[in-house]
C-alpha cells in the first residue's frame, strides 16, 4: 500500500456534455442557462459553420462575430466586447479551436456573460480558467473564475473533418498540458490519474487518425483525451513548457498548437532529471525507456513540424527567447539555467533530438 502525501485538489465547475449528435442539445443549454440573446462566436475559415450553428439555434441568436484570431489579441476582444454589448448578448456560443475559445473567455472576463464552447480541436483549454492574451508583442496569462466556460459541449461528429495536420498538433498540445501536470508545483493524485489517462488516450489515437481520418473511435479518444488534458491544465500550475510557448507566441507569432507540439519533448527532456515520479508514469503509460524521445517521434507519426525554423522562428530570435525567459521565471522542478535554455530552444528550432 502506498503513501500518500497531504493535497488539495480543486475540481473545475464546468458542466461537459460528451458525445455523438450532442451539438443538438445547444438550444436546451442555452435555456438552462436562463439565456436568451445569444453571440456565436470562430474564427473567419470556420464561419459558415458558425452561421449553420446559428441557423439552428434559431430565434435566440443575436449576432455571429467570425474574427477570433491566434493568441487573443486585446484589440479584437474590445472589438468583440463591444459588439456583445451593442446586442445585449447574455450568452457566447464559441465554435471552433483554442482561438475562439480564447475570445470567449476574454469577453466573459470582462462581461460575465455565459459561456458555452463547442470544440472542434484537441486544444483542451475549453476546460481552464486560464487566459492568455496578447498585447503589444507580449503574451500574459492570467487565471480567475470568471473565465472558466458554464457548458462545454464534445460532439464528436464535429471533429471528423479536422484536418490530419491539425489533429496531430493540437493533440500534442493537449498532451503536454497533461504531461506539465504530472510535475507541476500543485500536482495531486487525481490529476494525474487524469493525465495518464488523457495521454494514453492521446497517444494511442492521434497517429490512428492520421492513418484513417474517419476512424469515429480515434476521433472519439483523442476527443476524451483533450478533455481530460484540459482539465489538468486547469486544475494545477504550469512550468517551463507553458512558459517557453507564451514567449515563443506572442512574441514572434508562431501558431499555437505547432509550438506546443515542438517545444514538448525538449521540455521534457530538460525537466526529466528533476521528475523521477512523472517519467516513471510516463514510461508506463507510453510503454518506452524514453519518453520525450517518444513524444518527439510521435511528431513524425502524425506529421506534424518537428522544428521552429519549420514554423516562422528565425535563429537570431533563440537569444531574444532565452532573455525573455530570465525577465520574468516560472516556477519549474529544475532550475533554470541560461546554457540549457539556449540549448533547449536550439535544438527546437533545428528539429533536433531532444537531450537530457
Amino acid at each position: 500500500m502506498r503513501t500518500l502525501e497531504t493535497f488539495t485538489y480543486n475540481g473545475q465547475p464546468s458542466r461537459v456534455i460528451f458525445g455523438s449528435g450532442t451539438a443538438s442539445l445547444i438550444v436546451q443549454e442555452i435555456e438552462r442557462l436562463g439565456s436568451s440573446r445569444v453571440l456565436v462566436l470562430s474564427t473567419a475559415p470556420q464561419e459558415q459553420e458558425a452561421r449553420k450553428l446559428a441557423a439552428g439555434i434559431g430565434e435566440k441568436v443575436a449576432g455571429v462575430f467570425p474574427g477570433a484570431v491566434m493568441h487573443t489579441p486585446v484589440a479584437v476582444t474590445e472589438q468583440a466586447v463591444g459588439l456583445a454589448m451593442s446586442l445585449e448578448a447574455d450568452c457566447l456560443v464559441a465554435l471552433g479551436g483554442g482561438s475562439t475559445t480564447g475570445l470567449s473567455k476574454a469577453i466573459a472576463l470582462r462581461t460575465n456573460i455565459n459561456q458555452i464552447i463547442v470544440p472542434t480541436t484537441y486544444a483542451g483549454s475549453e476546460m481552464t480558467p486560464i487566459l492568455g492574451e496578447t498585447k503589444g508583442g507580449e503574451k500574459v496569462t492570467q487565471s480567475n473564475p470568471r473565465i472558466l466556460p458554464e457548458v462545454v459541449i464534445y460532439d464528436v461528429d464535429l471533429t471528423m473533418t479536422l484536418p490530419v495536420g491539425m489533429s496531430g498538433t493540437s493533440g500534442i498540445n493537449a498532451i503536454a498540458h497533461a504531461v506539465e501536470a504530472l510535475y507541476a508545483k500543485e500536482r495531486n493524485p487525481i490529476v494525474s490519474m487524469m493525465a495518464i489517462e488523457g495521454i494514453e488516450a492521446l497517444y494511442g489515437a492521434l497517429p490512428l487518425i492520421a492513418e484513417n481520418p474517419s476512424c469515429r473511435d480515434a476521433r472519439s479518444n483523442a476527443l476524451y483525451g483533450a478533455w481530460l488534458s484540459g482539465i489538468c491544465l486547469g486544475s494545477v500550475g504550469m512550468a517551463l513548457h507553458h512558459k517557453l510557448c507564451h514567449i515563443l507566441g506572442g512574441t514572434f507569432g508562431l501558431p499555437h498548437a505547432e509550438t506546443h507540439a515542438i517545444i514538448l519533448p525538449h521540455a521534457l527532456a530538460y525537466n526529466a532529471p528533476s521528475v523521477p515520479d512523472a517519467m516513471a508514469k510516463l514510461r508506463k503509460a507510453l510503454r518506452t525507456d524514453d519518453p520525450p524521445i517518444a513524444f518527439f517521434e510521435l511528431l513524425n507519426r502524425v506529421a506534424a513540424p518537428r522544428a521552429l525554423s519549420d514554423i516562422g522562428m528565425s535563429a537570431s530570435d533563440i537569444e531574444i527567447a532565452v532573455e525573455e525567459v530570465f525577465e520574468r521565471p516560472y516556477w519549474n522542478p529544475r532550475p533554470l539555467q541560461k546554457s540549457a535554455i539556449r540549448d533547449l530552444l536550439g535544438r527546437a528550432h533545428a528539429g533536433a533530438r531532444p537531450a537530457i
